[in-house]
């Protein structure tokens, strides 16, 4: 099992995060991963398939799911589809927390889903229209969502297991965050251990306890992953790219990019350049 911790920025000017699903083009499978933030995927055509905890949650057009803080889930994308990701800060929430830090809404569907489903879009819009005032129009509905969010879907009933879980993942959190701000240069476990007080071992079991994945394997997927975003967004050469991502050469690039995506980087890069 392949976990990966994801650091979230909002967009500048706003306190969240919102953009376009980027598996919409199909044949895209986002690994295992968690991130402090609330995270709504709102799917507005075509399907997607989520996973939380090893549990399976088709999303069809009109449906969206709801992910917690620091709640380990992937997505498949197999076709095309038309998905708006919504990230809330975990901040945001520090008023209704029901632990240390902790607060938990639920997955089941509500009778609000459609009306949380049309604020998801309307900020999308007013969003990316930019229109005069677009900014006021825009907080107003995202303080909408949230007030769903707390007054309905908000689950006050939680277990001291699942708030030590997020307390361990956050610790974890810490070290992640530095990884995928330092995942290019040569970060072995020794030194990494060695940055945050702890001994390679120790280090190691954290990762297999909270992540379920080994170091190794760990930093891999991020660099595949941060090297699949450049292909998509740059022009660099796959040499430059894997170079660029902590990657001996574009050999071990290729191999790990086809483990992953099932193709090749130049696969890949030449699919792009047809569309």
């Amino acid at each position: 099992m392949e976990f990966s911790h994801e650091l979230i920025m909002p967009n500048q000017g706003f306190p969240f995060k919102i953009f376009l699903f980027e598996g919409g083009d199909g044949n895209y499978f986002r690994d295992k991963h968690w991130h402090r933030s609330v995270e709504l995927f709102a799917v507005y055509e075509g399907t997607l398939r989520f996973y939380l905890n090893e549990e399976a949650y088709p999303l069809q057009t009109g449906e969206f799911m709801l992910v917690n803080s620091n709640e380990i889930h992937s997505v498949d994308s197999p076709e095309p589809n038309r998905t708006i990701v919504l990230q809330i800060p975990l901040k945001t929430f520090e008023d209704y927390y029901t632990g240390e830090r902790f607060i938990r809404f639920t997955h089941d569907p509500l009778p609000q889903d459609g009306q949380v489903m049309k604020l998801i879009r309307e900020i999308h819009r007013a969003y990316e229209e930019g229109a005069c005032g677009y900014e006021m129009r825009v907080k107003g509905l995202y303080y909408m969502l949230l007030y769903l969010l707390v007054t309905e879907y908000r689950e006050t009933d939680v277990t001291p297991d699942m708030v030590k879980w997020h307390k361990n993942l956050n610790r974890l959190s810490l070290i992640t965050d530095y990884i995928k701000e330092n995942y290019a240069s040569d970060l072995s476990l020794e030194a990494l251990a060695g940055i945050f007080g702890y001994s390679p071992t120790y280090l190691s079991r954290m990762f297999q306890k909270y992540a379920g994945i080994n170091y190794k394997s760990y930093l891999q997927n991020i660099r595949v992953e941060r090297a699949f975003q450049e292909l998509a967004n740059t022009e660099h050469t796959i040499s430059e790219t894997a170079m660029n991502n902590g990657f001996p050469n574009s050999k071990a690039l290729a191999k790990a990019f086809q483990k992953k995506y099932g193709m090749l980087p130049s696969e890949y890069r030449g699919k792009r350049t047809r569309k």
